[in-house]
């Protein structure tokens, strides 16, 4: 009888500690994330413009931007790069406040900048399907997570 009562604690162990992760990848990705949703999300107030890209590095784009209001203009703004950015692009941008980095607006940067929750929802369905055993669950995170990087991969 204590065999099979420390199997069943042994998997609930294994269950909680499965969930723990799952949870661990979407809040990760979840705040991964809103460091730069928060921006596009929550534009009322902020600074908008455009942003002409003039160049790319490895990493980051730059150019001169033009704000919508009675600001000055600015040049050497950044904005991360994408695949789909190329020299003379003309994007719609919200500026991080106290900063020079510029964030895409609109429908393309709202999914651009949930990417990172995208995958983190692929790697919890793994967990989810695989440790827990949740099929179905998975499938609809997983299905959610690809939903998201498809449509940012065609809004880009």
């Amino acid at each position: 009888m204590k065999r099979n009562s420390s199997g069943r604690i042994l998997d609930q162990g294994r269950r909680a500690a499965m969930v723990l992760v799952a949870l661990l990848l979407l809040v990760a990705g979840a705040w991964s994330s809103w460091t730069t949703a928060q921006h596009v999300l929550l534009a009322k107030g902020r600074e908008h413009g455009t942003l002409t890209v003039a160049g790319c590095g490895e990493e980051t784009c730059t150019g001169p931007y033009d704000p919508e209001g009675p600001e000055a203009s600015r040049a050497g703004m950044t904005i991360d790069r994408s695949v789909a950015v190329t020299k003379g692009a003309k994007l719609s941008v919200v500026v991080k406040p106290g900063t020079d980095e510029v964030v895409r607006t609109g429908w393309s940067g709202a999914l651009h900048a949930w990417v990172p929750f995208g995958g983190a929802l692929l790697l919890a369905a793994c967990v989810i399907g695989g440790g827990l055993r949740w099929r179905r669950i998975a499938w609809g995170t997983a299905a959610a997570g690809g939903a998201l990087l498809v449509g940012a991969f065609f809004a880009l």
